[in-house]
């Protein structure tokens, strides 16, 4: 609650919405907060107020951080509480002439403030070097139990989701990925571990077009742009894609994409990214790309009364 109350002025009917407990509870915690001598402060207008502390970061770099924590609430699988709470943090270390109008830009964000509390407890299990227990939902609706020993979380650039990589001690020791949103019932347990001094989480990412976790050597497609799609791909912001040739004639573009392979050695996530440019994009090569592009692309049509030839 002192946090909260640093970040910004809240009323009791705000606290009872964030923390979702009775009313009763809140005016306790008032209570114990006025009690600490830190401050607050009560007006009938705006409600109980503490004064904030010194902004961690510079207006640049608040604002880089602010667009790119805004960035993954927009595409989070489920909308935590936590992501607000740390928008608005943000938003109090910008100069006071954007304060007002950044804030207002969140006031449409409404997160669940009922969840399961995965994302907390994940956190907080990375920064304690505890282990933690936890049902992975597997694409067939199957649960697995695991117990892991966090080493790093990433974000997918292929879908923005938030993945877990570490240790398994219930599958040999062996270094996994987990997507968090598939991560049911988490627990802390008691135990606790270290991260290996020479762990390097650039050997689980850098070859990754999503996120990785199994020691496979990276697929590299060729692809044809038409030209209609082109210039879209020459802007930018692709990873790990390279432009080969620019065609003099009909102007599509060739170029290659290294993508890491999953258990099944496949690379879902560059198909499905494939998959979203349409009829605009061929895929050249590897051949057993091509043949699922097109299988996907015959399943469609066939789905909707069509046929590919």
């Amino acid at each position: 609650m002192i946090e909260m109350l640093r970040i910004k002025d809240r009323t009791v009917e705000d606290l009872i919405a964030l923390f979702d407990v009775p009313r009763r509870t809140v005016l306790r915690d008032l209570s114990a907060v006025d009690a600490m001598g830190l401050g607050l402060q009560w007006s009938a207008v705006y409600g109980y107020r503490l004064p904030a502390a010194a902004p961690t970061f510079r207006p640049v770099e608040a604002l880089m951080v602010h667009a790119a924590l805004r960035l993954l609430y927009h595409h989070a699988s489920s909308k935590n509480r936590e992501y607000l709470l740390a928008l608005e943090k943000l938003i109090s270390g910008l100069p006071p002439s954007l304060q007002e109008v950044t804030r207002r830009s969140v006031q449409d964000l409404t997160p669940q403030l009922r969840s399961d509390g995965a994302l907390e407890r994940v956190g907080d299990a990375w920064v304690n070097r505890r282990y933690i227990a936890f049902d992975y939902m597997e694409p067939n609706g199957l649960p697995e139990r695991c117990e892991l020993a966090v080493y790093f979380i990433e974000i997918s650039r292929a879908d923005l989701a938030p993945y877990v990589i570490g240790i398994d001690r219930q599958r040999r020791a062996a270094v996994r990925t987990f997507r968090l949103s598939r991560m049911k019932r988490v627990v802390m347990l008691e135990d606790t571990y270290e991260i290996p001094a020479d762990f390097d989480p650039r050997l689980h990412l850098t070859d990754a077009w999503g996120v990785v976790g199994q020691p496979r050597e990276p697929v590299t497609a060729t692809l044809r742009f038409a030209q209609e799609a082109a210039s879209r791909v020459l802007e930018g912001g692709f990873p790990n894609l390279t432009v080969e040739e620019i065609g003099t004639a009909d102007h599509s573009l060739v170029v290659k994409v290294r993508a890491s392979l999953d258990a099944a050695g496949q690379a879902p996530e560059l198909l499905s990214w494939i998959l979203g440019w349409g009829a605009h994009v061929e895929v050249l090569d590897p051949p057993d790309l091509r043949e699922r592009w097109l299988q996907e692309a015959q399943a469609i049509t066939v789905k909707f009364g069509r046929t590919i030839h």
